[in-house]
């Protein structure tokens, strides 16, 4: 099998196979991360082969739900250690690839330009005037694993995980974190007028 084929197999198999409760990290969150990867990575002037490994690391980043909610990221890096061989993909590249990955646990973590661009890919939303429609998703989906979560709840978690978050990338930090601090502000006000 061609490298390009590893799309259309994997994102058909996120399609099916992901849980039907995951609102948030559905194949299209996956779809997303891919398009936003490769967006950063041309902000950043990264050469075709590099892209390339970016692109198949924003396919993999949560392809671990299928296996489980728990650890995700290391699932996703088995799942794509023990596939990526099949479409001629080195060693070497493997864990480049596992190493962009792992980058997106929370908290994030990054040691290159390649980890710092799917992380930020990762996590776009919250720079973004989408802000709102996908913190909704997660809370819904967070809802069917803690059904007892109040909007009380996700409001400081959110506000915890604003204040706490940063972004890797050039574009990242001059373009997303001004706007992620316009919604860190409003979820300020929403949480001192709940707490006074």
């Amino acid at each position: 099998m061609s490298k390009s084929d590893i799309f259309n197999i994997v994102h058909k198999r996120l399609e099916n196979d992901l849980p039907h409760y995951l609102t948030y990290h559905d194949a299209d969150h996956t779809k997303s991360v891919i398009e936003r990867s490769i967006f950063l990575a041309e902000k950043e002037r990264l050469i075709e082969s590099d892209i390339e490994l970016i692109k198949v690391a924003a396919l993999y980043h949560d392809a671990g739900f299928m296996l489980g909610r728990e650890n995700h990221e290391e699932k996703s890096c088995k799942l794509a250690t023990k596939e990526l061989p099949d479409f001629n993909f080195s060693k070497e590249q493997i864990k480049t690839i596992c190493g962009m990955i792992n980058a997106t646990r929370i908290p994030q973590k990054t040691h290159n330009i390649y980890e710092d661009i799917v992380a930020d890919a990762d996590l776009f939303y919250l720079g973004t005037h989408t802000y709102e429609y996908y913190s909704n998703k997660l809370f819904q989906e967070l809802r069917h694993f803690q059904p007892k979560i109040t909007e009380k709840d996700w409001l400081k978690i959110q506000l915890d995980f604003l204040q706490s978050h940063k972004f890797h990338t050039k574009y990242g930090i001059e373009i997303l974190a001004p706007v992620k601090k316009t919604h860190l502000m409003k979820l300020v006000k929403k949480w001192t007028k709940l707490v006074e």
